[in-house]
């Protein structure tokens, strides 16, 4: 059990309402617009005065190709995350806002967060000093009147999720929602098939008009058909807030070394698989996410939970700690191996401050392995993310091993990742052209050093401009 700092005392709950959900049946009253915060701050960046809100974002959904999130406009869509799992339960107003707006302007797209936090969030207030739910409770949410943030007894737990969604869509963020941690599922159980549905009907009513994606299991694996026909029912409920199954995008998060392809995947309400590779080094995440990608149906596949920056490695702390490098390698194996975005996390950042205390999290956010990441999200968005896929014969020998080299594929370009850098022989003629360039990508700094052009034919050896741990290089090859 983890020692937690000081936690906020629940506030007063004299003038307090609870929301029933075995009542409801059909569509709820929307929250209102969260109101200013009344509260000084001296945050980097601030509430700017109201405005007229932007026209809704196309909503997104997968792709016709079954391989990419898109929006319903066409507009391609990279799942970039970081993972705030307690953001709902330990940040107040000013912080959160301070957190998101730093993660929009890293290149972030995705903020990963729990609603009923894993952290004792049934038990210990939020920042604002409220609880979720009245008794351990799913079918009565712990909702009052009103939602004023200056006044105690009108803003509730549910109307500080409102405000925290409210503010990353502000900023073009999108919330990869968990209804629940998977404790409240599989070790300390609250739910039922029945409860799970109505609250999911909950959720779906108040947050399907928002920039939100579903996730449910939050890092349990389904061990019992009970526990399934749970997530099933939550599924379903949301389907049935948010007015259908084509509004809402939905996923599972499951255990450290799994996927959901292997729980769920030809299930209809599962639109993409989520992988969690783990907080070990040289897992093979390359032929893992590789496996999920071969799978039929199609499904897109996302690496949700790679090793954290500053995790002790293997959760051990004689292994050491896990460093950019950790987070480079396993990023670059995943997207190289098919996946449709990725997810970065930080050991500190996650919990804020269930480890360190006095808002280590704040330092942490400069953390060099979430400013590398960046160069990879350049890299993926340079040239279209149609048609491309993960090519085994392009390097022999590539996709095997702790630590391979894995190769990715367009129509008009390849790109093939050293996780040591070192020498590798590529079969060209696997692009168009006559003629392909070739450069070196330094993934600790982004710059490109070009190579020479050469016919696109034959085989064709490199080197890297250096070799060893942390001597990581893209080899690009690419038309003129």
């Amino acid at each position: 059990m983890l020692s937690l700092p000081s936690t906020p005392t629940l506030k007063g709950t004299a003038a307090s309402a609870v929301f029933t959900l075995g009542l409801l049946t059909s569509g709820c009253v929307a929250p209102e617009a969260s109101g200013t915060d009344p509260a000084p701050g001296t945050p980097p960046t601030t509430e700017g005065p109201p405005s007229a809100a932007p026209p809704p974002t196309p909503r997104l959904t997968v792709s016709p190709d079954g391989r990419r999130l898109q929006r319903t406009d066409g507009q391609p869509f990279l799942y970039w995350a970081d993972t705030g799992w307690e953001l709902f339960h330990r940040l107040n107003r000013e912080d959160a806002r301070q957190y998101l707006q730093t993660r929009a302007a890293q290149g972030f797209t995705v903020i990963q967060a729990v609603a009923l936090a894993e952290m004792d969030g049934l038990t210990v207030p939020n920042a604002q000093g409220d609880l979720p739910l009245v008794g351990k409770d799913p079918t009565r949410l712990a909702t009052t009147p009103g939602n004023n943030p200056a006044n105690p007894a009108e803003y509730d737990y549910w109307d500080h999720v409102d405000y925290v969604v409210d503010q990353a869509a502000s900023l073009g963020l999108t919330v990869a929602l968990l209804p629940t941690w998977g404790r409240w599922v599989n070790d300390q159980p609250i739910f039922t098939p029945e409860s799970a549905r109505s609250y999911g009907v909950f959720l779906g009513q108040r947050y399907g008009d928002k920039p939100v994606i579903w996730v449910l299991g939050g890092d349990r694996n389904p061990e019992t058909e009970e526990q399934r026909a749970v997530w099933r029912a939550m599924a379903e409920g949301i389907e049935q807030g948010v007015g259908g199954r084509d509004r809402a995008l939905i996923t599972y998060h499951p255990r450290g070394g799994k996927t959901s392809a292997e729980y769920f995947h030809t299930e209809p309400w599962l639109d993409f698989n989520l992988w969690q590779t783990g907080h070990c080094r040289d897992q093979r995440e390359a032929e893992k996410v590789l496996s999920t990608f071969k799978r039929t149906p199609v499904k897109p596949v996302i690496n949700a939970e790679p090793v954290y920056e500053q995790h002790t490695v293997c959760n051990d702390q004689k292994n050491g700690y896990a460093d950019e490098v950790d987070v480079r390698n396993v990023a670059y194996w995943s997207t190289f191996a098919g996946a449709a975005g990725h997810a970065y996390g930080h050991r500190v950042i996650w919990g804020f401050d269930v480890y360190d205390g006095d808002k280590a999290w704040l330092k942490a956010l400069s953390a060099p392995g979430a400013r590398q990441l960046q160069l990879l999200r350049k890299l993926l968005e340079s040239r279209p993310a149609q048609g491309r896929a993960p090519d085994t014969t392009l390097v022999k020998g590539s996709f095997t091993g702790a630590r391979p080299v894995v190769a990715v594929r367009g129509r008009d370009y390849a790109w093939v990742y050293l996780p040591d850098g070192g020498a590798v022989t590529v079969t060209l003629g696997r692009v168009g052209g006559v003629q392909v360039r070739a450069s070196w990508l330094d993934p600790r700094t982004g710059r490109t050093t070009v190579i020479s052009t050469f016919s696109n034919s034959g085989e064709r050896s490199f080197s890297a401009p250096s070799r060893g741990r942390g001597q990581d290089w893209v080899l690009r090859i690419e038309n003129p």
